[in-house]
């Protein structure tokens, strides 16, 4: 088929490169705004903005605010429908575990536990059922925080980038998990492809012709970026195949899996089932102490940063207690673990094997829980130089195909073009109309989240209505000007967020940067006022490329003109 193993992995880069580009190019932008969720959560949510706290004491803050915990709706019909007969009030149902979660970028404390039922299952292999119930609570003073805000940080921008927040069937997931996986042929094919890789490293002419400038810009940022990009891949599937790509344990397995449960059990000490006979519930934060005591003797001093405990008011209740690790890259919690009516200590974490260190480190590596200002930013900058490299793929695909596409009158490079100005400046309209939709709504406005995600859908169905309307000229062999005016819409939409940010709250950046300094809506605010910065740049230098293509194709249709002309003088002369 090809003449050379090297043309062959350049087929399989271009094209595997295009057909799942575009999901690439979401994981990569979404990907880099996950590495700030909490802060950007804190511009979106007001009520939020204070400092981050320790774990609150249990005895005396957190225990009223689980007794006062129900329930959720949403779960309940999710329930409804998987159990026979009807679930009783959530006023009757017992609490059978709960978790607090915090971290050290985390101003508020989300808390959940699970509810006992009795009803049976509708399908028999549906154990473990209980109804779910969850808060955000502010752990300064225990007051829930509405929880109907949508947290567009962490429950929007952090999904969209390994499931694309398509849910169903969680097709989103398998979608991302191919495309990763051909990321890392097209890494492996790219690397085949260009011979002369160190050179292109250094290699950008940004005054040359739009394919060249294209082809270079692709090739520096894949080459720059390759360790980071083939990383992330890899670690992403690494850590999404035991829990949707092979759920081993959760079907094959399965009988497998719940024996291990039991002997994990029995060799922990932890119990796995409740012995129905009732006990009350020691003090917790005499439990949180001695767990403190413990990692400081380990010279591992630290705050709590998951709470859990299972089987409550239950002779084998038990509490675990993790630590926030976040002075570590490896995502571990050094879990103690006590007795709920006792408080003795019934285990602690031992040392990690081999393999879950490296497990736990790759993990960490991508989650990124750890404290590291500097390596965030530079998450940030590798993701956005995939954007980059995927974006310049997109350009010089459509620039290297559109002259001879426009001889044969096909519409290959159109639809391509128009795909490729949806992805790009398209999503960050998106991104932008969300934010602009979450300051211009009131704050207790019944449904406001899904009137943000309503927002964000339709903005981006709008960019791809106006690039493909705007995409004609690219048939025509010319530039789609939908490039030069989505790049004006973002700057725009950028502005407005930080003005309406400014008028519905009052905190503009002299406060948050200054007298009141808040760094996570002053990082937000400065990012959006970059965003319109380079957008402006980009509209007036796409401006002035659109400009430079005109003159020669406009010397062509003259010199068409005059040749048109000459002949019928001949005709008439004749």
């Amino acid at each position: 088929m090809f003449s050379s193993f090297r043309l062959s992995m350049t087929w399989v880069h271009t094209w595997f490169g295009l057909v799942l580009g575009f999901v690439l190019m979401i994981c990569f932008f979404f990907g880099a705004l996950s590495v700030f969720d909490r802060e950007i959560d804190r511009w979106a949510i007001p009520e939020t903005r204070f400092e981050p706290q320790p774990m609150p004491s249990y005895d005396h803050l957190l225990k009223p605010v689980f007794e006062q915990l129900r329930a959720h709706p949403d779960d309940m019909v999710a329930t409804a429908a998987r159990v026979i007969g009807d679930l009783p009030h959530p006023d009757t149902m017992p609490m059978a575990s709960f978790y607090a979660y915090t971290t050290h970028r985390d101003p508020v404390l989300s808390i959940g536990a699970e509810f006992s039922i009795p009803n049976k299952p509708k399908n028999a292999a549906d154990d473990h059922l209980h109804v779910h119930g969850w808060a955000t609570i502010d752990p300064r003073t225990g007051a829930a925080i509405p929880d109907d805000a949508l947290k567009i940080g962490s429950q929007w921008f952090y999904p969209m980038h390994y499931s694309l927040n398509w849910h169903w069937k969680n097709i989103g997931y398998y979608v991302v998990g191919l495309a990763a996986f051909i990321m890392l042929a097209a890494l492996v094919t790219g690397v085949i492809m260009h011979r002369k890789i160190f050179r292109e490293l250094f290699t950008f002419r940004p005054k040359k012709r739009t394919q060249r400038s294209a082809l270079d810009l692709h090739n520096m940022t894949g080459v720059v970026a390759l360790p980071f990009h083939f990383f992330f891949a890899f670690t992403g599937l690494v850590i999404f195949a035991s829990f949707f790509y092979f759920p081993l344990s959760h079907t094959m397995l399965k009988p497998l899996h719940d024996q291990h449960e039991i002997l994990e059990a029995e060799r922990t000490g932890l119990p796995h089932e409740a012995a129905g006979i009732a006990a009350p519930m020691a003090s917790v934060d005499a439990m949180v102490a001695e767990a403190k005591r413990r990692w400081a003797a380990r010279d591992m001093a630290g705050e709590v940063g998951f709470l859990f405990a299972d089987h409550l008011g239950d002779q084998n209740g038990y509490v675990s207690i993790y630590r926030a690790g976040s002075d570590r890259v490896a995502l571990v919690g050094e879990g103690i673990h006590f007795k709920a009516s006792t408080g003795e200590v019934l285990r602690e974490d031992p040392p990690r094997t081999v393999v879950s260190e490296v497990n736990e480190f790759l993990t960490g590596l991508h989650l990124q829980h750890f404290e590291h200002w500097l390596l965030r930013w530079l998450y940030v900058i590798g993701g956005l130089l995939g954007c980059i490299c995927i974006a310049t793929g997109f350009i010089f695909f459509v620039e290297k195909r559109k002259q001879q596409h426009a001889k044969n009158n096909s519409q290959g490079s159109r639809i391509v073009d128009a795909l490729a100005v949806t992805t790009v400046t398209g999503m960050l309209i998106a991104t932008l109309a969300i934010l602009v939709v979450n300051r211009l709504l009131p704050a207790d406005l019944a449904g406001k989240g899904d009137w943000e995600e309503r927002a964000f859908w339709g903005a981006w169905v709008l960019a791809f209505l106006h690039a493909a309307w705007r995409s004609a000229p690219v048939a025509r062999a010319a530039f789609n000007p939908a490039w030069r005016e989505q790049c004006w819409i973002a700057a725009a939409l950028a502005i407005a967020a930080v003005l309406l940010n400014w008028i519905s709250t009052g905190d503009h950046l002299i406060k948050t940067l200054f007298t009141d300094t808040y760094w996570a809506v002053a990082g937000v605010d400065l990012s959006l006022l970059a965003t319109a910065v380079l957008s402006v740049v980009a509209a007036r230098k796409l401006k002035l490329r659109e400009q430079a293509a005109a003159v020669p194709d406009a010397k062509v249709a003259q010199g068409r003109a005059v040749n048109s002309l000459e002949m019928a003088a001949e005709v008439n002369h004749g």
